[in-house]
């Protein structure tokens, strides 16, 4: 066998190797780790997330708010997505997430290993991001979805605010999906009227998970009827959320680079998407039933 052989074979080795090794990693959908252009929303509102994973950018004078890490490999994206903005990916000064989803949160310890955030969850998802996700009720036994621990430095419940500069949010507790799931609130300045922004955490319920008798999470029932309370009673105006398909990022991001300033302005979509999540879980909790 000659040496430029071996390194054909060697190659070809290496790729099957590669394609095995991807295979068994956490589940990620092609559009999880896909680029996606970064765009002001609205005010001081920034989308700075990928395809299929959102994150958002809140900017204030004294420094950034950013919703959902994401994955490690989302991290670098964040910093060019900011980059693309004219912003400094070290001026984020604190981090915040959706929920804690392997998906929404496992680039988090880079994040603050890499700016100095200050991390701030929801009480029920504290003791999972602290864990890398081993506590988490439903994935805790697959290897494929945990992800580095990252230290909490505020334990946030429902209701409460996170302020940075003149920006203000609310974390909203919607519980089910996971115990710690929020939506977060917040109101923007745009064209001299002010509005209301709702970022929904989840309110899917994903396959295999039990609503009835329950015995690691018993009130996942009662939680997922909270969440949906609460998304139902929220102001909005505009309509977002932790997945791009949740509020149809890819049709209506042309309609946005076209001149329409408001399309994502979606009341009318906010409410269908909560009434056809709603109905959902009522479905499955019956067949569960």
């Amino acid at each position: 066998m000659t040496r430029q052989t071996y390194a054909i074979l060697a190659c070809a080795l290496s790729i099957v190797i590669a394609v095995i090794v991807a295979a068994n990693n956490a589940p990620v959908q092609n559009d999880w780790t896909e680029p996606f252009p970064a765009f002001r929303i609205a005010g001081n509102l920034y989308y700075v997330g990928s395809k299929g994973l959102a994150s958002y950018l809140i900017t204030t004078p004294e420094g950034h708010i950013l919703i959902n890490s994401n994955m490690e490999a989302n991290v670098p994206m964040i910093r060019a997505s900011m980059k693309s903005l004219g912003l400094k990916f070290d001026d984020i000064k604190i981090l915040l997430i959706s929920h804690a989803h392997w998906d929404h949160c496992a680039g988090s310890a880079m994040i603050k290993r890499l700016t100095g955030a200050k991390y701030m969850v929801m009480e029920g998802d504290v003791d999972v991001v602290e864990s890398g996700g081993k506590s988490d009720f439903q994935y805790s036994n697959d290897p494929t979805t945990l992800y580095p621990p990252a230290k909490v430095d505020r334990v946030l419940r429902d209701g409460d605010e996170v302020k940075l500069g003149d920006a203000t949010l609310t974390a909203r507790l919607t519980p089910g999906h996971t115990k710690g799931c929020t939506t977060w609130t917040m109101r923007v300045n745009e064209n001299g009227k002010t509005r209301d922004v709702v970022i929904i955490g989840s309110p899917n319920v994903n396959p295999g998970y039990k609503l009835v008798r329950n015995t690691v999470y018993p009130r996942i029932t009662d939680d997922f009827e909270q969440t949906f309370r609460v998304l139902n009673s929220l102001p909005v105006d505009y309509f977002l959320g932790a997945h791009g398909v949740y509020f149809d990022l890819e049709k209506k991001y042309p309609q946005l680079k076209a001149g329409n300033s408001t399309v994502f302005i979606d009341p009318a979509g906010y409410k269908d998407y909560v009434t056809e999540r709603e109905q959902a879980f009522r479905r499955e909790l019956r067949k569960q039933k």
